[in-house]
């Protein structure tokens, strides 16, 4: 069985086709996923499909491309994360490759939803694209990782070098592979997933984006990630049966599901 750790099926383009997405996963066998928030208007959709399917969580948080949107504060997401299906805070992060100019509202953001985590306990879903080193010290500095007291979580979409990887998972965080990893252009990522240790591994789609290969190109969605799986697992040549329990074992130690 596969989890999806990561997906958006909440977004217009796939909530429309929900009955066949949740069917197609079930083909995969893909027995659960994770929803993730981007803002907190759109938070109550997410909501609403965790507390109808009983196999789909969700996160809440406000991800860092969204300038104008509601800000929120450590004490609301609090607040919101209260619900039992809602297993994670986030998606958080830095993300200098959209956005230009003064971005300090975004690392504010990104300390608001760290502080809710470790009021919570809840773990942490981080974004960062041409921002690692100031997602580190931020991370670092507000004591996100289970080294400093805090709930750790997990790099998502993970992109980047095999020291930020490991400073992460020094930190007590999971990394989380989409389909980039199998995209014949990706081979300093595809060399970084070599390196990791299976236990620290999660697999997603970040669906409705980045289809993996064979789909590359198509809209993306929660069925598709066992291609994830089926390409760590050669990449790493380990049997598909491992890669598949161990990150689902992951997925469900992370955000302490039971199962």
């Amino acid at each position: 069985m596969y989890v999806d750790s990561h997906c958006h099926i909440n977004f217009p383009e796939l909530a429309v086709r929900l009955p066949e997405i949740l069917a197609k996963m079930e083909e995969n066998g893909v027995t659960h996923a994770l929803c993730v928030s981007v803002d907190l208007p759109d938070f109550p959709q997410v909501l609403a499909l965790a507390e109808k399917y009983p196999n789909i969580y969700a996160s809440v948080g406000v991800h860092p491309d969204y300038p104008d949107t509601e800000e929120p504060s450590a004490e609301h997401l609090v607040e919101l994360s209260r619900h039992p299906k809602i297993v994670a805070i986030g998606e958080t992060g830095l993300d200098y490759f959209r956005l230009q100019g003064d971005l300090e509202w975004q690392r504010e953001r990104f300390r608001q939803h760290i502080r809710a985590s470790r009021t919570t306990g809840k773990p942490l879903i981080i974004h960062t694209r041409s921002a690692s080193a100031d997602t580190i010290r931020i991370m670092q500095e507000e004591g996100a990782g289970t080294d400093k007291g805090g709930a750790a979580g997990v790099m998502h979409c993970f992109t980047e070098s095999l020291e930020v990887a490991q400073a992460a998972i020094e930190m007590g965080f999971y990394i989380s592979f989409s389909g980039i990893v199998t995209f014949k252009s990706a081979k300093d990522l595809q060399a970084v997933a070599k390196a990791l240790p299976m236990d620290r591994i999660l697999i997603e789609t970040d669906s409705p984006y980045l289809a993996p290969v064979p789909h590359r190109g198509k809209m993306n969605e929660p069925g598709f990630v066992r291609h994830v799986a089926e390409y760590l697992a050669d990449l790493k040549q380990v049997p598909l049966k491992q890669m598949q329990e161990a990150t689902t074992e992951n997925f469900f130690n992370l955000f302490k599901i039971a199962h």
